[in-house]
């Protein structure tokens, strides 16, 4: 199949620029996203690779990018966290007339397809993962993930850090790749070097790393309504069982199961392109927006009561508005949508967390030149839609969050803490609380920094 490999650019709000590449015409969009290795030029020079994107673009148009920081997107940037690279993703669909694809990822490259599948739902047909990893170490609740206590383990990470962009990286991830399982062609070891080197340098790779390992995607996952197909492997330790427990936290998730290991091979490649094929040939009309995955953010000003007494009821209003305005040039800025407000306090929604976290402490800081102080509290979850207004338990959670903080501090959940990993947030450990009228109880965090 003769495909024109055509190089193009999304510039982005904040500058950076997205490489991006489209072949194949058939009538649905898959995008496909690549783990940690992310050069599009070096991938096409590996054969089961090429048969694998050439295979989709035989019934679909195939949309591939290189990830913010690596291969040939914009190199002088931060590392992105998953939020940014969610705006990434809906930059390079806006540049192509994408409204509406299938995602489709490996490993930990399905995780902004999660949080974007979440937050944009009318925007995905549906999901393709392979390997699902909604986290990447292993927990009491998650015995898949990377032993972050075991010294082999992290040895055979320093050892793959170490060698990146040389020579002996090929072999040192064809070794690993073999303990667990899934064995590497030895042909593949110069381009897995080369890979490496021309996805970044070592230090952009550790700072990659870094943010997976502190990536959660979990609490989204019951949020995603579209149709998802999670492809694993028998013969790859523990692929079929973890891929059974993501496909038991979402609405709408099956499991392919495939003998054999992980890794694509010309052999194999047929059978999950069918299965593929098979699986966005259903037809699923558009969702109907019931719900929606936001970040909700409550606000308060600290002894509204006493305040108000102290300087009366003239001077009070004056300061509420004063407030309001301080709020408000803060919700602008970092593109919140404000839902509601009760006297002295907002409500907003946010649908991106790391932005919801900067809004509330840029507003706790500016509002203290007014002489008052607010608390605020943060969560992600999925939304009920009500009269085009949000609302349901997430609401109810971020509320209480706000409620348990004290002067000028920002609470958030677990579920927000998890999602903005690579932010260049400190969190403290602020305990576990029960929340009124909410099941369970829950973790939070202070934001410090």
């Amino acid at each position: 199949m003769d495909l024109v490999l055509d190089t193009r650019y999304a510039r982005t709000p904040d500058g950076a620029y997205i490489a991006y590449r489209t072949f194949g015409e058939g009538a649905v969009d898959i995008v496909w996203q690549a783990d940690l290795l992310s050069n599009f030029d070096v991938a096409w020079e590996y054969p089961p690779e090429r048969a694998w994107l050439t295979g989709l673009a035989s019934f679909a148009r195939v949309i591939v990018h290189d990830r913010r920081g690596t291969g040939a997107s914009s190199r002088n940037v931060p590392a992105p966290n998953l939020e940014t690279r969610v705006a990434d993703l809906k930059a390079v669909l806006d540049a192509v007339g994408s409204d509406r694809s299938v995602l489709g990822a490996d490993f930990e490259g399905g995780a902004p397809n999660i949080l974007f599948a979440a937050t944009h739902p009318d925007r995905v047909r549906g999901l393709v993962w392979w390997s699902p990893l909604p986290r990447s170490d292993r927990a009491p609740d998650f015995p898949w993930g990377d032993n972050r206590d075991d010294p082999e383990s992290i040895a055979a990470e320093s050892r793959s850090l170490e060698s990146w962009g040389t020579s002996d990286f090929g072999e040192v991830f064809r070794s690993q790749q073999a303990a667990e399982g899934n064995r590497i062609p030895e042909d593949w070891s110069v381009v897995m070097s080369k890979h490496s080197r021309q996805t970044c340098t070592p230090d952009v790779a550790r700072e990659l790393m870094h943010i997976w390992h502190e990536t959660d995607v979990r609490g989204v996952l019951p949020a995603v309504q579209a149709p998802t197909l999670l492809i694993a492997h028998a013969a790859a330790e523990g692929d079929v069982e973890s891929a059974e427990y993501v496909a038991s936290l979402m609405p709408r998730a099956e499991v392919a199961t495939f003998p054999g290991e992980i890794a694509v091979s010309l052999e194999t490649v047929d059978a999950h392109l069918d299965r593929v094929r098979r699986f966005i040939g259903i037809d699923t009309p558009a969702p109907s927006l019931d719900s929606v995955l936001a970040t909700i953010v409550f606000t308060d000003i600290v002894g509204s009561t006493e305040k108000q007494a102290s300087i009366g009821d003239r001077a009070w209003k004056e300061l509420v508005e004063g407030h309001h305005d301080v709020v408000r040039q803060s919700l602008q800025r970092w593109r919140g949508d404000e839902v509601d407000t009760a006297g002295d306090g907002f409500f907003a929604t946010f649908d991106g967390p790391a932005r919801a976290i900067r809004c509330a402490l840029e507003a706790v800081e500016h509002v203290r030149d007014l002489g008052i102080e607010l608390r605020a509290g943060a969560h992600t979850g999925e939304c009920e839609l009500i009269n085009g207004k949000v609302g349901g338990l997430a609401v109810s959670i971020g509320a209480r969050v706000a409620a348990k903080g004290g002067p000028s501090e920002v609470l958030v959940s677990q579920t927000v803490k998890d999602l903005v990993a690579g932010s260049g947030f400190t969190f403290h450990d602020a305990g576990e609380h029960e929340l009124k009228g909410v099941p369970d109880r829950w973790r939070l965090y202070r934001v410090v920094s």
